[in-house]
C-alpha cells in the first residue's frame, strides 16, 4: 500500500500541475465495501486518473503482455494491477476479481474494453456486467471528459451508484448480461453529456 500511497501521490501533482484536473462526486464512493468503478477510456493515462481521484485503492486488470515487461510490471502491479488474457475468457482472472470483490475492495474496469480512438464512447462488454451481477458490489459509473491537453483541465466525474437490485434478481444469461452491460454504458454517456463544456 505504501508504494500505491507514493504513486497516487506522484499521478495526482502531475493531473494537479500539468493538465488542471478537475474531480467531481467524490462523496458517491462508499468509504468500505466492494465497489466497481466503470469509466470511459480515452487514454493510457485513465488507469492513474481514476485511481488518484479517490482515497481508496483501486486495483486493475491489465492485459498480461504488460507483466512480460521488468520494470513496468513491477510498477503496475504495485499500482494495484493483475494480469488478464484479453478475449479468451480468462477464468483465472474471473476468479481473481470476484475474490477481489468479495473481500471488499475496489475495481477499476473500462466497460469498453479498449482504448476509443475517436473519444467516442462505445459499447460496453458483458465482462463488467458479469463482474456486477455475480458480487453485490457498488457499481459506480464514471464519466473521463478529455481530451488530455497539456495546463487544459481534464475532467473525472463519480457517478451515484446504479440500481442493480431488479437485475441481480433474476436468473443470469446473455441477455441479462446485455441488458446490465447497456444500463451501465448509458449511466456513463449521461455523466459525459452533463458534464462535457
Amino acid at each position: 500500500m505504501s508504494y500505491y500511497r507514493t504513486f497516487r501521490g506522484f499521478f495526482r501533482i502531475i493531473f494537479s500541475l500539468v493538465f488542471r484536473w478537475q474531480v467531481i462526486g467524490r462523496e458517491h464512493i462508499p468509504k468500505e465495501g466492494p465497489v466497481i468503478l466503470c469509466a470511459n477510456h480515452i487514454s493510457l493515462w485513465d488507469p492513474p486518473l481514476l485511481g488518484s481521484g479517490i482515497e481508496r485503492m483501486v486495483n486493475f486488470m491489465a492485459k498480461e503482455e504488460l507483466f512480460r515487461i521488468p520494470v513496468l510490471s513491477f510498477l503496475i502491479t504495485k499500482f494495484g494491477a493483475f494480469p488478464v488474457k484479453r478475449g479468451a475468457g480468462d477464468r483465472a482472472a474471473i476468479r481473481a476479481t470476484l475474490k477481489l470483490l468479495e473481500d471488499g475492495k475496489i475495481l477499476g474496469i473500462f466497460p469498453e474494453g479498449t482504448r476509443s480512438k475517436t473519444g467516442e464512447l462505445g459499447e460496453g462488454m458483458h465482462g463488467v456486467a458479469l463482474f456486477a451481477l455475480k458480487s453485490q458490489a457498488q457499481v459506480i459509473p464514471v464519466a473521463i471528459v478529455g481530451p488530455y491537453r497539456w495546463f487544459r483541465p481534464i475532467k473525472i466525474v463519480y457517478g451515484e451508484p446504479i440500481d442493480l437490485t431488479a437485475l441481480r434478481e433474476v436468473k443470469s444469461n446473455a441477455d441479462t448480461l446485455k441488458e446490465t452491460s447497456d444500463l451501465i454504458m448509458r449511466h456513463i454517456r449521461e455523466l459525459l453529456d452533463q458534464h462535457r463544456s
